[in-house]
């Protein structure tokens, strides 16, 4: 055995190590923590001693786990996707849990220990469902909708199964009497918190946040937390339930989003911590010796699962390939699978062969999950051959509308900026289509004579179905960078003459665009400013006719102007670090750029641009000319990357 701090050492040096294996891998980093722990553990090598204390440092892990998810949730937004929430993902829940709980019982197990084992298959990881849905573009399709769905209502799930894994756990008398109290113990606590909870914490909130301090306001956050658990802990319920209520009551309040980004790096790590402990109780001798039952239990559980899923999804008036589809998406176990079985261990619910069988069923289930989603579409293909003949249909549909098009327009997205778009075409007479993969938005803007189709633009056979030989230009207004990237690769394959215009939100992808082969792209936020320069000025008296000129000066110079902005502390969270950005630079009494002419001031092996040039007294601008030469007061705005602009700085100031 090790020291405490060599231990440490092992523990984080193992975890970088692994994690960055993982994701070469395309895996999920949890997976990565499961294997340290498993090697380290007490069942394998055995450097890692699993202790009383170490357990309870896992647990914080997941308490904000719970708390993360509790800030996803609000209550319009539940009640938005109230259909699929509660009535599919309810379906699922209770015909899963039911059935799983009855052949365990069957099978000789304890009702509680059904129960934790029923709970724990019941579940599926929102981690890799949602990361391969998002790689795939696939987040907006209808499968990808109900995947989503039914996690959330899964997530909502766990709550009342934290809520009777302690009561099963500490039953001391009559099961319905134990159950009883425990739900009403939770129904008075959820009431008081929920009703007097958030007034209290945006007040609270509020005077932290006035401090601006970003450590007190972590504290603060830590502290609520915890506060919350502790309370739900003592109230005889789980620390997670209170951690949960924390991130649901905060979820309400307008520090939501300054609350998961500062709170990200220590859930992510204790989580990782709680994967490790998890992985060390796997016995990977019992998994040895009794691989064949944990294959069946794994096989039977997602055959099960998926058929479950896709039996509903068909019920609820979905074609069967988009159930075998969302079944194949969610037929695995996820993440509060193992808050579960840890759970119930920690209550003397579960142990023995029971844990070691749950555990390696549902790890193997995670790791057959991220190779298999990736070909759900291909699976329901080859399994449903209607859903290839519908595939087919609207392919054929949208031959059918634009065979007699040409020289028209095809708008990929008709969310609000592709519906404006496609209103300012009509005013123009110019022929268009529009591609949209949202049935509900397809449907009624149809029904209003709107020229859209339901389709996904970034397959080659829709586009070409589309008329993309015969179109003038291409348009696509998706505000997902991937999706977009995706549309103008299949586009550059195929038509690579076509004009593509690429709405982006800011400036942050437009090289991304170009080098893909975007013919223009627009940035939201840029014409934005523009429309707002150009209103304030003619509203501060400047003719029409300069406006419009100044307008069309910086838009030929490709928004050079406006690429990059000065950050302040309050972007210290924003991801993107490595974009470029504006920064200036004042030349002082001994400065090295002192004296020297702009065209022996060599800035470009920094990969630097000046901007423009400001000097003491002048009301206006410079532009900058080889000609001038610096003197003391000038300021220089130069645009570029962090690291370069440091470099350049250093250069201008000393001549290193």
């Amino acid at each position: 055995m090790f020291d405490s701090l060599t231990s440490v050492l092992l523990l984080l040096t193992s975890s970088v190590l692994a994690v960055a294996l993982f994701r070469t891998m395309r895996l999920p980093a949890m997976l990565a923590y499961f294997l340290v722990g498993i090697l380290f553990g007490p069942f394998a090598l055995n450097l890692l001693p699993s202790t009383e204390s170490g357990r309870q440092v896992a647990e914080f892990g997941i308490v904000f786990l719970m708390f993360s998810i509790g800030l996803e949730f609000s209550l319009p937004k539940l009640y938005a996707m109230r259909k699929t929430l509660f009535g599919l993902g309810g379906a699922q829940v209770l015909i899963t849990l039911f059935v799983t709980m009855l052949l365990s019982w069957l099978a000789g197990f304890s009702l509680p220990t059904a129960f934790v084992v029923g709970g724990a298959l019941t579940m599926s990881s929102t981690a890799i469902v949602s990361k391969v849905l998002m790689e795939r573009v696939d987040l907006n399709s209808r499968h990808g909708r109900l995947s989503i769905g039914i996690l959330l209502f899964q997530d909502l799930a766990v709550i009342p199964i934290l809520v009777l894994i302690p009561a099963l756990g500490a039953q001391t008398g009559d099961l319905s009497t134990t159950l009883g109290l425990s739900f009403i113990k939770s129904a008075v606590l959820l009431f008081v918190l929920f009703r007097f909870g958030k007034g209290i914490i945006n007040f609270w909130f509020s005077l932290v946040a006035k401090q601006r301090s970003r450590e007190l306001f972590v504290l603060n956050v830590l502290t609520v937390t915890l506060l919350l658990a502790t309370v739900t802990k003592i109230a005889g319920l789980s620390y997670a339930l209170g951690a949960f209520i924390a991130g649901m009551l905060i979820s309400e309040t307008r520090y939501r989003y300054q609350v998961e980004s500062d709170i990200a790096p220590f859930r992510d790590i204790l989580l990782g911590l709680f994967f490790i402990s998890v992985g060390m109780l796997l016995d990977f001798d019992y998994l040895l010796q009794h691989i064949g039952w944990v294959l069946l239990l794994l096989a039977g559980f997602i055959l099960f699962k998926a058929a479950v899923v896709a039996v509903l999804v068909r019920a609820f008036g979905f074609e069967t390939g988009v159930g075998i589809r969302t079944g194949i998406v969610l037929a695995q176990a996820g993440e509060f699978s193992f808050v579960i079985l840890a759970l119930g261990l920690e209550q003397n619910l579960i142990g023995g062969n029971e844990l070691q069988l749950m555990l390696a069923a549902t790890l193997l289930s995670m790791v057959f999950a991220a190779f298999v989603i990736p070909y759900n579409g291909r699976i329901a293909r080859k399994l449903v051959k209607s859903y290839t003949r519908n595939s087919s249909q609207v392919v054929e549909a949208l031959d059918g509308v634009s065979k007699d098009l040409k020289n028209h327009v095809i708008i990929c997205g008709y969310g609000r900026s592709g519906q404006y778009l496609g209103r300012f075409l009509k005013e123009e007479n110019i022929p268009f289509i529009a591609l949209d993969i949202d049935p509900t938005r397809v449907h009624e803007a149809a029904t209003a004579g709107e020229h859209v189709m339901y389709g996904d633009a970034g397959r080659r056979i829709v586009l070409e179905a589309a008329g993309g030989a015969r179109a003038k230009a291409l348009i696509v207004s998706y505000s997902d960078m991937r999706a977009s990237m995706k549309v103008l690769h299949v586009a550059q394959e195929s038509y690579p003459n076509l004009p593509v215009i690429v709405r982006t939100y800011d400036d942050a992808d437009m090289d991304a665009f170009r080098d893909a082969g975007a013919t223009e792209v627009v940035p939201e936020v840029l014409e934005g400013s523009l429309m707002l320069a150009s209103h304030a000025l003619v509203l501060l008296g400047v003719p029409l006719n300069r406006v419009v000129k100044r307008i069309r000066l910086f838009r030929e110079e490709r928004y050079k102007m406006f690429k990059g902005y000065f950050r302040g502390a309050t972007d210290a969270n924003i991801a993107d670090a490595q974009q470029v950005r504006l920064h200036t630079v004042e030349i002082g009494k001994n400065s090295y750029a002192r004296k020297l002419r702009l065209d022996h001031i060599d800035l470009k092996r920094f990969n630097v641009d000046i901007q423009v040039m400001r000097r003491p007294n002048m009301l206006e601008d410079i532009v900058p000319r080889d000609d001038i030469a610096l003197d003391e007061g000038d300021v220089l705005v130069l645009l570029g990357l962090p690291d370069d602009l440091v470099a350049a700085e250093t250069y201008l100031v000393s001549g290193n």
